[in-house]
């Protein structure tokens, strides 16, 4: 059911009183869909490019489902991130096409098919606990059409596998690099590579490792030039950038 606003705008085009960049200005700032617990702004992608995602930590199961289902009439791809198995359960009940990404906590359900890009995004660990936070980024990128290459496990515990890896690195169009520990792989990869870099510090480590704070805070301190950083865990962050980068 087309809302009355948008009817307006579209019969305005139509008999002359308006053109079609004026109505296109005019639905990026239509209202949202409010639903009680969330106003679901289904003209986010219009307006930035790219759809709403849901975030369900904090989020009951019922509005998780709920809010999927209302996205889902619309016909336009979902991304729910930080979802637990129960909760991918309960949302097969009702949309038995859903992907669940474990490793990541991402649920996934396409709706339409997106052209990927021509150019890739270089995911680089430094160490196999990295990984999770860095398949978040590779299942948002994905998500959003762009190719991947992951590269894990290549942290400066034993720089000679960065090394052997450089080549597929360097190719890609931007590079996200994800640490924990003392988080030192960006600022490595700063000094090897002509591509921006997002760094994401991980809360992997010991004690002093504060949750990530160390790894943030090197990062944040760099030496290197062309280096970025996003919050602790921040994968969605991170690959919602590369992405922006990688299609400009």
């Amino acid at each position: 059911m087309i809302p009355e606003e948008i009817k307006k705008i579209l019969q305005e085009v139509k008999n002359g009183s308006s053109s079609v960049e004026s109505a296109m200005d005019q639905l990026r700032d239509l209202p949202f869909e409010d639903i009680g617990f969330a106003k679901i702004d289904h003209h986010r992608e219009l307006r930035t490019g790219y759809p709403e995602v849901i975030l369900c930590s904090g989020k009951t199961i019922a509005q998780i489902t709920k809010i999927i289902a209302i996205m889902y009439e619309k016909g336009n791809n979902i991304l729910a991130t930080r979802a637990n198995p129960e909760i991918f359960n309960a949302i097969t009940d009702q949309f038995p096409e859903a992907i669940y990404n474990e490793t990541a906590k991402a649920i996934v359900i396409k709706r339409k098919n997106i052209e990927s890009s021509v150019s890739y995004i270089s995911i680089v660990t430094a160490g196999t606990a990295d990984i999770p936070v860095a398949e978040e980024a590779a299942v948002t990128a994905e998500m959003f059409g762009n190719r991947v290459e992951r590269i894990f496990d290549v942290g400066v515990a034993g720089i000679h596998r960065l090394f052997q890896n450089i080549d597929v690195i360097r190719g890609g169009k931007v590079i996200i690099a994800v640490a924990g520990m003392e988080g030192a792989l960006p600022s490595v990869l700063g000094g090897l590579v002509n591509k921006p870099i997002i760094a994401v510090p991980t809360s992997v480590g010991y004690g002093a490792n504060f949750q990530g704070l160390s790894s943030l805070l090197t990062m944040l301190n760099s030496c290197a030039a062309g280096v970025s950083v996003v919050n602790i865990d921040n994968g969605f962050g991170a690959g919602y950038i590369a992405s922006m980068i990688n299609k400009l």
